[in-house]
């Protein structure tokens, strides 16, 4: 066990870690925890440890779901800071290196089996093209990958905290409904848990007739999973249309031939409105572009710990993604 080394993927919900060894992407002893039970990552690293009974390793690579360009990490959905050198010291490392969990998500991409990948509408894979990952859960992860001879480039960023720009009349109501909430409506606003729950309650406001019922993102998916209510299966829908919208805008800007990949914890649950919703045609709907969207694949990745694959990649492999 001493030879292992640890990766981990830490959201703003939940954190999942592993050992891996440098000769092969096995995950082994993989555990998951929830943020909120601990004060900080090394808490839940040192419980981690206890649980699977082995040295501190020497080596780790953690993702977490926030900016990392600096020494001092602030995540963005929860109350943790953490100071990588502190970190390191503390877990008496020989290397540690910090990534974007979307980063080590995109890294982790060429990793999966084909099982792991469901494909949602028509579209074409370009061997050795751009690929794009974004996920809606806690908050909206985004990053892309480019080919290189010898292996792929990830592309960090925080396009999450793009504007959003409504496509419809009662978009533009959705909007101004947001503003009253947010001083400023980026697409993960919208496109998260939390932005379910506001979604709702904007529909509930605009449709007269329809009462509130539901005070959570999960009652409001099950819901409308179930077909139990027709105001949540609104709401569902609209999320499915404006997160094509918004995906199919950024395939066009990194020119993502080579697949759209939808990740996060949202999106497997609500796998069969999404089927059936307006996701494809808002992903193609792009006026003179619309030929050129139409052909991109878009997939949903099943795969639970691509995270963790992700971070193994970026720690073995001879490139310090940022």
């Amino acid at each position: 066990m001493t030879k292992l080394s640890l990766v981990g993927d830490i959201g703003g919900t939940n954190v999942r870690l592993a050992l891996v060894s440098s000769n092969n992407f096995n995950l082994y002893k993989i555990k998951k925890f929830k943020c909120i039970n601990y004060v900080d990552i090394n808490e839940v690293i040192k419980k981690y440890i206890s649980l699977v009974d082995c040295e501190y390793p020497k080596k780790a690579c953690l993702a977490f779901a926030c900016p990392i360009n600096y020494n001092l990490i602030k995540m963005t959905n929860n109350s943790w800071k953490i100071k990588k050198y502190e970190l390191k010291n503390k877990m008496k490392l020989k290397k540690l290196k910090i990534i974007n969990d979307f980063t080590a998500i995109a890294l982790g991409l060429p990793h999966i089996q084909t099982k792991d990948l469901y494909k949602i509408g028509y579209g074409k894979n370009y061997n050795n093209s751009n690929k794009i990952v974004i996920g809606p859960g806690t908050g909206l992860g985004l990053a892309g990958l480019i080919p290189n001879k010898n292996f792929w480039i990830p592309i960090s960023g925080e396009g999450g905290h793009i504007s959003f720009a409504p496509m419809d009349k009662f978009e533009i109501y959705i909007l101004k409904w947001f503003k009253k909430i947010y001083n400023r409506v980026s697409i993960e606003r919208i496109l998260c848990g939390q932005g379910i729950l506001d979604l709702y309650n904007a529909h509930v406001n605009y449709f007269k007739s329809y009462k509130k019922i539901f005070n959570t993102p999960a009652e409001i998916t099950n819901a409308a999973l179930n077909k139990e209510d027709h105001l949540a299966y609104k709401t569902i829908m609209r999320f499915c249309k404006i997160l094509g919208s918004v995906t199919g805008d950024i395939a066009l800007t990194l020119g993502a031939k080579g697949g759209v990949y939808l990740c996060g914890g949202i999106l497997p649950r609500i796998k069969k409105i999404l089927e059936t919703s307006e996701f494809r045609n808002s992903f193609y709907n792009k006026g003179r572009m619309s030929f050129y969207n139409k052909e991109i694949s878009t997939w949903l990745v099943k795969s639970k710990w691509i995270g963790l694959l992700g971070a193994a990649e970026a720690l073995f492999n001879k490139m310090d993604p940022m």
